[in-house]
């Protein structure tokens, strides 16, 4: 089964790539990578929530918004090379925006992992870092960032 169509069989459609807010590409392939930029929550071309995970943000709301980051972040991969030329999921780095004394950072991520683990299965097994951050770009909660390993008979 393809990537997207695995999608599809969940019932998850990739939105479409969200427009870079500074001087950067979304996406970029070296080799048989793709790296992605880090991807905020965006739903619709706008930010789903801002503040700090343990203040204004609840952890449950953050693991959905991480959630929400990595598909933005498919999304990216998708618009350069096609999702189903990805091969597996390589690395996640997840921020988190966390109010003092927070340290839930890995489970806020979760999010990130477990949707691309749903879509990859195995190959959606990946390393990841999970860290704690004063800020994020506009105030959002979370950033995620991809590194996939793609086919390289794609583009």
């Amino acid at each position: 089964m393809s990537w997207s169509a695995r999608l599809s069989e969940l019932g998850i459609p990739l939105p479409d790539v969200a427009a870079p807010v500074a001087a950067y590409i979304p996406a970029i392939r070296s080799g048989a990578h793709v790296f992605t930029s880090g991807q905020l929550p965006f739903v619709d071309g706008s930010l789903a929530a801002s503040g700090k995970v343990g203040a204004e943000v609840s952890p449950e709301e953050a693991k959905q918004y991480a959630r929400i980051a990595a598909l933005n972040a498919l999304a990216a991969v998708n618009g350069l090379v096609g999702i189903d030329a990805v091969v597996r999921v390589v690395k996640v780095t997840g921020f988190v925006a966390s109010a003092e004394g927070f340290t839930g950072q890995p489970a806020v991520i979760n999010g990130a992992s477990e949707l691309l683990g749903e879509v990859f299965g195995e190959a959606g097994t990946h390393a990841r870092s999970a860290v704690g951050v004063a800020e994020l770009p506009l105030g959002a909660p979370v950033e995620v960032e991809l590194v996939v390993e793609v086919s390289t008979t794609v583009g």
